[in-house]
C-alpha cells in the first residue's frame, strides 16, 4: 500500500528567495495562509492536476491550490462541468467544494515572486511531486497547466523533456505503464485575456479526459 506523500513543512528552508518572499508576505498579510500550500483531493483519485505554483492573492492567500483568483474559476466551474467536483466553488478553503476522482497539486508548492518560480526552485520542490506521484495507486492521467508544468511531469516520471512537445490539448505516454500526460494551457487571466486560452478550448481538454475515465 502507499505511503502518504512527502510535503513541505510549514517553515520549509529549500529555497531561500522563496522563504524571503514569505516572510515579507507573512510580515504584510499575517492572516493568510503564507506557507507552501498543500495538495487538494483525495489519492485514490485517477486523475491528478499540476499547476505551476500557488498565485499570491489566490493559493497562498486561502491555502488551497487555485483558490481565491480567476485560474480557480475557470479551474473548478471546469471540473465541476464534467464530474471532478461537486458543490459550490467560492473562493474560499472552507466553501465546501469537494474533488470527486480527482486531485490537483503544483509543481512548486510556495509562492514565487511575479508569478515565476525558478529551474533551481523547481528543481527543489521536485521530491514532494515525486511522492505525491507515487502515493496515488490508481493514477491514470495527469493535467499539466502550462509548458513548465509539463516539463516538471515528465522529469517527475523519468521522461526526456525533449521527446514530448508541449501542446495545448496535447496527449504523451511518457512512460510505458504509467500513466498519460494531457497539455492545457494555463487557465491564467493573461491567457483567456488574451485569447490563447478560451473557456471551450479549456473544456475540450477535460472533455477527453472524462472520456477517457468514463462517466463519474
Amino acid at each position: 500500500m502507499p505511503s502518504l506523500p512527502q510535503s513541505p513543512g510549514r517553515n520549509c528552508s529549500l529555497c531561500p528567495r522563496l522563504v524571503a518572499y514569505r516572510e515579507a508576505n507573512r510580515a504584510a498579510e499575517p492572516d493568510w495562509h503564507n506557507a507552501p500550500v498543500p495538495s487538494f483531493g483525495g489519492l485514490d483519485a485517477r486523475l491528478l492536476i499540476v499547476g505551476l505554483a500557488p498565485g499570491v492573492r489566490g493559493a497562498n492567500r486561502t491555502g488551497r491550490p487555485f483558490t481565491g483568483d480567476y485560474a480557480g474559476d475557470l479551474l473548478y466551474a471546469t471540473l465541476s462541468k464534467f464530474g471532478f467536483a461537486r458543490g459550490d466553488y467560492d473562493r474560499r478553503a472552507d466553501d465546501g467544494l469537494a474533488l470527486v476522482d480527482c486531485r490537483i497539486t503544483n509543481a512548486v508548492r510556495c509562492v514565487p515572486p511575479e508569478n515565476k518560480p525558478t529551474g533551481p526552485e523547481g528543481t527543489a520542490c521536485r521530491p514532494f511531486l515525486v511522492s505525491e506521484v507515487g502515493a496515488m495507486p490508481r493514477l491514470d492521467t495527469i493535467v499539466a497547466l502550462g509548458a513548465v508544468s509539463h516539463a516538471a511531469v515528465l522529469r517527475t516520471l523519468g521522461a526526456p523533456v525533449s521527446r514530448f512537445k508541449f501542446g495545448h490539448a496535447a496527449w504523451h505516454e511518457p512512460r510505458p505503464g504509467g500513466p498519460l500526460l494531457a497539455d492545457s494551457y494555463h487557465c491564467s487571466r493573461y491567457n483567456t485575456n488574451t485569447g490563447r486560452l478560451t473557456p471551450a478550448m479549456f473544456e475540450a481538454v477535460f472533455a477527453a479526459v472524462r472520456e477517457r475515465l468514463g462517466a463519474s
